[in-house]
């Protein structure tokens, strides 16, 4: 399924003549996403689900462009992740 979003997205960018090339500028747009969910969560505004998904979709659009099938990506760092040991550092968890 994620495959197919990263493909529609790549799919939609085209259509729109949007960037589907320049990784820094991506990166840049999706900054610009975090930092608009980012507000509408401090602001408690009522479109914080549609922000995410703008964070999600160019997540979605900067795995295609490079390769990657971001649904395989995250599967394999979740289970990365659920096998790590943590322990707290001056009131801060840290891997071991």
């Amino acid at each position: 399924m994620t495959k197919e979003l990263q493909e529609r997205v790549i799919a939609n960018k085209v259509k729109h003549g949007f960037n589907t090339t320049d990784i820094n500028f991506e990166f840049c747009l999706l900054y610009g996403e975090v930092a608009e969910a980012y507000d509408a969560w401090l602001k408690k505004k009522d479109d914080l689900g549609s922000e995410l998904a703008d964070v999600a979709i160019y997540l979605l659009g900067l795995a295609e462009m490079n390769g990657y099938n971001l649904g395989d990506e995250i599967r394999k760092k979740m289970a990365i992740n659920e096998k790590r040991v943590y322990k707290t550092v001056k009131g801060v968890l840290v891997k071991k």
